[in-house]
């Protein structure tokens, strides 16, 4: 999963960068691998900053500084597999044709045959192991095919709808062309958030993209709208167009960001998340009183596993009648478990992440309520912690329902074996993550607690939970890849891999590895660091 932002000022002679920082700090829960950010300044030149960290790391005063320009793109990523390497940051650039600047969220399901289409057919060289790197160079080649000195919007619609023909998966992505403007676009079936909005200024209108609505209303934005899928927007000094490029498909926006990715204050597709969250806590509610009654079983106490389920969870105190208690306390300089890179790094983190308060469960039967269970690693971790401190019993209550399956567009859960909830049954998890009893939410109770808020949405993307890809396109064999690549053990490697190696945020300073990595389909040559655009980080 990836933040993306991109801003333009009115004002071409006030920099953009400050803004753009200020919105991805907004957006770091969303990826806490590495940050960067593109302005483009007088005569259409580009200036870069971007490293692996967190965005309060990677831009400080200096950093920010040297991003001239009253446009710009920012992104925050981590690794959806493949290389956590410092040139795998976004965003990207190619300079041909136009000068182009490229940041996505989301994962493509064709990258295999989209990589033989670059080498074979469009003879470009494809430099990372990135489905990102491939959508900027299928947009830029649409674009090329043009031929023209300078291109206008419908140029720009015609290539972007181009592209929404030669591949298949999710992404939401922003765009900057050097002296032009910024675009955004999002996949027909809308699975990963985009938006735009606007801010009156003393000159005239700014505008923002961003992927959650949070970073309009910190940045004092207003008028959110959401991009809808199979659309493009294209927004100038001039004004906006909009336009959808793409044929008609299923709208459906990903359930998980209402689960767990996306931040309780932001609007996504019409629904708050933060009331998608209370009414997933009334409905788990239900759910929990009729299993605890048919175990005999009774509650002391309700407790969150901060900090995503603490809405859901306050809410189903209420409802069961129960008192709610804050039994961890949250070391807030330690990032989120659940995209930590590594298995161990991540049981590692948990003690270092929360500290269970004996007063609140010692002698007690308590209810943890937690947003999801995934690779079970830090609900085991918080269970015994529970215990260690004096529990007498611990039922864990999840928002979501088990996830049993690989999500192939763009969040990492890397492999079906690796999921504590595959083949195994309610009874069978609670025994691997050392819980007395599990309680799921059931998938139709999701989807009504979130389509409540806007019934307009036909379905939401489940597959997580039923395996059903709303794509199509993904087989047996994508999935065996995908799930050999995006193992814990591969992320470990420092070596980039040929293009089976997909991770979605790859960006180039320059090469690395170079005796061992191939990719666009033959072997690179030496080269040094500076290839593509300048990077002003951390140079004096």
């Amino acid at each position: 999963m990836c933040g993306i932002l991109g801003l333009l000022l009115h004002d071409p002679s006030v920099d953009a960068a400050p803004d753009i920082c200020e919105g991805l700090s907004l957006l770091q829960h969303r990826g806490q691998d590495a940050c960067g950010i593109v302005t483009c300044g007088p005569k259409g030149r580009f200036f870069q900053c971007k490293a692996n960290g967190m965005v309060r790391d990677v831009f400080d005063e200096k950093a920010i500084s040297k991003l001239i320009g009253g446009m710009g793109v920012g992104h925050v990523r981590y690794p959806t597999a493949g290389s956590s390497n410092h040139a795998e940051a976004q965003p990207f650039y190619v300079n041909s044709p136009y000068g182009i600047v490229f940041a996505h969220n989301g994962n493509l399901i064709d990258g295999p045959s989209l990589l033989q289409y670059m080498d074979a057919t469009a003879h470009r060289h494809i430099n990372t192991s990135s489905d990102s790197e491939l959508l900027l160079n299928l947009f830029a080649n649409n674009l090329q095919q043009t031929g023209k000195f300078r291109i206008n919007e419908d140029d720009i619609f015609n290539a972007i709808g181009g592209l929404m023909k030669q591949c298949t998966g999710a992404y939401a992505c922003v765009a900057m062309l050097a002296g032009f403007g910024i675009i955004a676009f999002r996949d027909p079936n809308g699975i990963r958030p985009l938006g735009v909005a606007s801010r009156r200024s003393n000159s005239g209108k700014d505008y923002l993209f961003a992927s959650e609505s949070i970073v309009a209303d910190a940045l004092g934005f207003s008028e959110w709208e959401d991009v809808k899928p199979g659309e493009a927007v294209i927004i100038t000094r001039s004004g906006v167009s909009r336009k959808r490029v793409a044929e008609h498909a299923i709208f459906a926006p990903d359930i998980f960001e209402f689960v767990y990715f996306a931040r309780p204050d932001s609007v996504l597709d019409g629904i708050s998340v933060y009331r998608s969250r209370m009414a997933m806590g009334d409905a788990l509610a239900v759910e929990v009183d009729k299993v605890l009654k048919e175990h005999g079983i009774t509650v002391d106490v309700v407790i969150p596993v901060p900090d995503t389920s603490r809405v859901a969870a306050l809410n189903l105190a209420q409802k069961l009648n129960l008192p709610y208690r804050e039994g961890f306390i949250k070391n807030r300089y330690v990032g989120r478990t659940f995209i930590m890179p590594g298995q161990q790094m991540r049981r590692k983190n948990v003690r270092r992440k929360l500290n269970a308060m004996a007063l609140e469960f010692s002698g007690k039967n308590v209810l943890l309520v937690d947003d999801s269970i995934v690779r079970g690693t830090t609900s085991k971790e918080i269970i015994q912690m529970a215990k260690d401190v004096g529990a007498k019993k611990v039922i864990v209550a999840s928002c979501a329902p088990p996830i049993r399956y690989s999500n192939v567009y763009g969040i990492d859960m890397p492999s079906r074996t690796e999921l504590v909830a595959y083949g195994r049954t309610t009874q069978e998890i609670a025994d691997a993550i050392g819980a007395d009893l599990v309680v799921f939410q059931t998938l139709p109770n999701l989807v009504a607690s979130v389509r409540q808020f806007n019934p307009s949405i036909p379905t939401f993307d489940c597959s997580v939970f039923t395996g059903e890809y709303v794509t199509g396109g993904v087989t047996e064999e994508y999935l065996h890849q995908l799930e050999l690549l995006r193992a814990d053990n591969v992320k470990k490697k420092s070596a980039t891999s040929s293009w089976e190696g997909k991770g979605e945020g790859s960006v180039v300073n320059g090469f690395h590895d170079r005796e061992t990595m191939v990719a666009s389909g033959g072997p690179i040559n030496r080269a040094d660091d500076t290839v593509g655009l300048h990077n002003t980080w951390n140079v004096s």
